[in-house]
């Protein structure tokens, strides 16, 4: 039984049935549950964490999840997490073209390249940046992530996802989130491309918007949960294969059925969509611009306030209004390390240099800015009014550093000239004209 349509609001309490009167009433593990169906809880904090930070889902499903098989290893050697098997890199800025489509017939699961890592999930620290090429569906195959919850951003191509909660459609400029420990697959319509958030962290959430007060950036009314839905008895009477990612490897099962057969759950972990084009941007109407944390989507918290241990913020359509100000991004050497990539349109400090389907990572402390040909533009440019348009860039940014993988070293398609972007940039000092 399919459905696409959505439940509204970010962290809200949803409930939703495939059938009515699924959810049973007043209890959540009532001795018989309707239509004979199983109760199972899915906890996404610990049971006594306060209750503005709980987050858990019961579902009422036809089978519990433990009716399952044996797991095997899984080779997939270019999907990686924490730094035990990534060396340090060299404290320089990195630059990456758009990922190539490679090999045909490769699904979500087998097209997924981690980029650059830090942290580890046994400790619930860091991120994984991973790219991910496919054009093939995902069919009687299910991913389920143990070690962190997945923020993908689509460049190039739909994704139809199946979760065990239900149903949802990403594009890019769109955004989703799968929950940790939520099974899910990936079914697409052609090539398809984009890249991967995997959070070992606190889960993602809005960030607190402090003097900008009760209005702006994303609002929780655009996020959009999936209501419930379950496959037919045909693809619930088929072999499934399950991968499952736990403690940094992948795992494989062929178990006797659908892992999405949930006809009704109630809660608040879930998976959600979000449309980029829905955010609130605010900027300054003077001069100067404001520090980029303004462009915040979501954040998931460390335990030192103010640094996060992951950022998720976009760099969407916009006014440029500021008087006497160098508009484009100023020359910052970070605290914090900036994995950043292009949806589509033109990144305004790079022109030319970042495409589409590209990436650069600027670990902590290492410069960065505008190229010189941005430099030069911004710099002589008459400051009227100028509406940046048809773009749309974005920036997974975290406390710790991140590192490359060998894959993004030696194998991705690195700009090995990146540096001389700047080179350009020429001493103008004169010390008579102040």
């Amino acid at each position: 039984m399919d459905s696409f349509s959505y439940l509204s609001g970010f962290g809200n309490q949803h409930a939703t049935e495939a059938l009515p009167g699924a959810l049973p009433v007043g209890r959540n593990s009532p001795q018989r549950c309707p239509y004979g169906l199983y109760a199972e809880l899915l906890s996404g904090a610990a049971f006594t964490a306060p209750r503005a930070g709980n987050l858990r889902t019961w579902m009422y499903r036809r089978q519990p999840s433990v009716v399952t098989a044996r797991y095997t290893p899984y080779e997939q050697p270019l999907w990686l997490s924490g730094t035990a098997q990534v060396e340090p890199s060299a404290p320089e800025p990195l630059r990456w073209g758009p990922l190539p489509w490679g090999q045909p017939g490769r699904d979500f699961v087998d097209g997924l390249c981690s980029y650059a890592v830090n942290g580890d999930p046994d400790a619930g620290l860091g991120i994984a940046v991973h790219l991910y090429v496919a054009d093939r569906s995902m069919g009687d195959r299910a991913l389920m992530n143990a070690d962190g919850e997945m923020l993908i951003v689509p460049q190039q191509g739909a994704l139809n996802l199946r979760t065990e909660l239900g149903c949802l459609r990403v594009e890019p400029g769109e955004i989703v989130v799968i929950p940790r420990g939520l099974s899910f697959k990936v079914e697409v319509e052609g090539p398809v491309r984009g890249y991967v958030c995997e959070n070992h962290g606190a889960a993602f959430r809005l960030p607190e918007l402090g003097p900008i007060g009760s209005n702006g950036l994303a609002n929780p009314r655009d996020f959009l949960a999936p209501v419930a839905a379950f496959e037919t008895d045909e693809a619930q009477n088929r072999p499934y294969e399950l991968i499952k990612k736990q403690d940094n490897r992948l795992w494989r099962c062929t178990q006797p059925r659908s892992p999405f057969d949930v006809v009704a759950w109630h809660g608040n972990l879930c998976p959600y969509k979000y449309d980029t084009r829905r955010f609130m941007t605010i900027n300054t109407v003077s001069f100067d611009h404001a520090d980029p944390s303004i462009f915040t989507v979501l954040t998931s918290p460390s335990d030192t306030p103010g640094w996060a241990n992951c950022d998720f913020v976009i760099f969407p359509p916009r006014w440029m209004v500021a008087e006497d100000t160098f508009r484009p991004p100023w020359y910052h050497r970070n605290v914090m390390s900036e994995f950043m990539g292009l949806v589509y349109g033109q990144y305004d400090a790079k022109p030319e240099g970042f495409k589409p389907g590209g990436a650069s990572l600027h670990n902590a402390f290492v410069p960065h800015g505008p190229d010189t040909e941005a430099f030069a533009g911004a710099s002589s440019a008459a400051l009227q009014p100028h509406k940046l348009d048809h773009t749309l860039a974005f920036m997974f940014e975290t406390r710790m550093r991140l590192r490359p993988t060998p894959f993004a070293l030696h194998e991705a398609p690195l700009e090995t000239t990146y540096d001389q972007c700047w080179v350009g940039l020429a001493d103008h000092f004169d010390a008579s004209k102040p």
